[in-house]
């Protein structure tokens, strides 16, 4: 049951439970900023024009620039878990 819980995935990307810990906590705080800013845009216009575009460009470039593991390669990696 921990395994299944916090180890199994981890180690699906090649990551220790704290390195996996480390990124989707840094990615998910940048997600939030990012929507956070968004929000504010809505309402105030002039305000975080380009905030959210920024957010999702270097989230991406980020994500990009990790290593694949053997299962993205192949595919199977490709669903909806995060």
């Amino acid at each position: 049951m921990i395994d299944r819980l916090f180890l199994s995935h981890p180690r699906s990307v090649n990551e220790t439970y704290f390195e996996h810990f480390r990124f989707a906590s840094r990615i998910g705080m940048r997600l939030i900023g990012g929507g956070l800013a968004c929000i504010v845009h809505a309402v105030f216009p002039k305000l975080h024009e380009r905030t959210g575009s920024r957010t999702i460009f270097g989230l991406n470039a980020e994500l990009k620039g990790r290593t694949p593991t053997e299962a993205e390669l192949n595919g199977a990696a490709l669903t909806w878990d995060i």
